[in-house]
């Protein structure tokens, strides 16, 4: 049996499952209704995943990393989105500011760079989307122009998670705006206090509201041309190679969100009684936790399968498979699907208290609907899908 088609995990990450999950029930869903209502950042949950070692599950061994696949990165994920979908986001979003430098980056980019990120000492963020443009990149603007031995930074970002916390920035501009799309954009890494480079506003938000969400402003910055990630006009193949290994992480948290929701919500079905038993033996609410079962175990499956291709992939700028391509959009586009079906249904099995704050599933069914939104919207996804089939 090939490695791919492997339907279980290994001992060592049922280990890291297990034991993610009882810091979740303990130490993560206490919090989170409390987080939700502040919206700020939840610095003691980030020292919660530095001290566990999860902010870099995923990132190569030879900078700090624990290097133990996509799997293993997307289960402590999912484990952390049952109790909340934004301290998931911590190591989440870890992975995916830092994803350009493993893929592009030199070893002396790594050596600086990734060290820190793979413990937690410094987070990371990525910067593409902007006011006109996120799906569309051709209606991107921020420009970098080179001068000498920098480039000089101008434009906006916007919707940046970890936007106002991160040290570390892996900034989308065009570099050459007479070229072909796929040509014209490169990828910068930025530093926190770099001059010209500010933190915009904070965006108040549906869901994941203690996840911190910025626009990023560029006036003048000075960047390094060391900083330039695998040269010019490499900057669209490293951004869909990012999202290519990214979007199964956006996946793990919708899954969480929706086996979160779904565990809950059969544990209230068993306990509420009405017309004279429990609520579960009633076929209307007992055909909602079926079809909830059903989808979230083909969700994982899908997951699963996904982070199996992308682990035969090289991290680095070599082409996918349009098969694996194909998965990783099918992942993020049918677990967050299911991640919204199953919070509606949670709310409606738990009735007039689903609909209170008192109770997870409307937090729950809040975080769920970004899952649908970012990472590439699920129309998005189809697009994609469609053009490897």
């Amino acid at each position: 049996m090939e490695e791919f088609e492997r339907f279980d995990l290994t001992e060592e990450e049922r280990m890291l499952r297990d034991m993610v999950r009882r810091l979740a029930k303990e130490k993560v869903a206490p919090g989170a209704e409390e987080r939700d209502k502040k919206g700020e950042y939840p610095y003691d949950m980030l020292e919660l995943m530095k001290e566990n070692g999860l902010m870099g599950i995923d990132f190569p061994e030879a900078y700090d990393g624990m290097a133990a696949g996509m799997i293993a990165h997307c289960v402590v994920v999912e484990e952390l989105a049952k109790a909340d979908a934004a301290v998931a986001l911590i190591p989440s979003c870890q992975e995916l500011g830092s994803l350009p430098i493993i893929l592009a980056g030199t070893h002396e980019q790594k050596e600086k760079y990734l060290k820190p990120l793979s413990t937690g000492e410094k987070l990371a963020a990525f910067g593409l989307t902007e006011a006109k443009g996120g799906s569309d990149v051709a209606a991107l603007k921020t420009r970098a122009v080179r001068k000498g031995d920098k480039y000089i930074l101008n434009g906006t970002k916007m919707w940046i998670t970890n936007g106002g916390v991160a040290d570390t920035y892996c900034i989308y501009a065009v570099t050459d705006p007479d070229k072909p799309q796929h040509q014209n954009a490169s990828v910068f890494i930025l530093e926190k206090g770099m001059p010209g480079f500010s933190v915009g506003k904070k965006e108040s938000k549906l869901g994941i509201r203690c996840s911190d969400t910025r626009e990023l402003v560029f006036e003048d910055v000075e960047v390094p041309v060391e900083n330039l990630l695998a040269g010019e006009g490499q900057g669209f193949h490293i951004m869909m190679k990012t999202l290519d290994f990214s979007r199964p992480s956006v996946a793990a948290q919708a899954l969480g969100i929706a086996a979160g929701a779904f565990e809950y919500a059969t544990e209230y079905a068993k306990e509420r009684i009405t017309f004279g038993k429990p609520i579960i033996r009633h076929q209307a609410i007992a055909f909602k936790l079926a079809d909830m079962s059903m989808r979230t175990t083909a969700a994982r499956q899908l997951l699963w399968k996904t982070c199996s291709l992308l682990d035969k992939e090289g991290k680095d700028l070599s082409r996918i498979p349009a098969e694996t391509i194909r998965h990783s959009s099918m992942s993020k586009a049918y677990c967050s699907d299911v991640a919204m079906w199953t919070t509606i249904e949670a709310v409606q099995v738990l009735g007039g208290f689903g609909y209170s704050t008192e109770y997870p599933v409307e937090r729950m069914m809040r975080d769920a609907k970004i899952t649908q939104i970012y990472e590439g919207t699920n129309e998005i996804q189809r697009i994609v899908i469609a053009s490897t089939l």
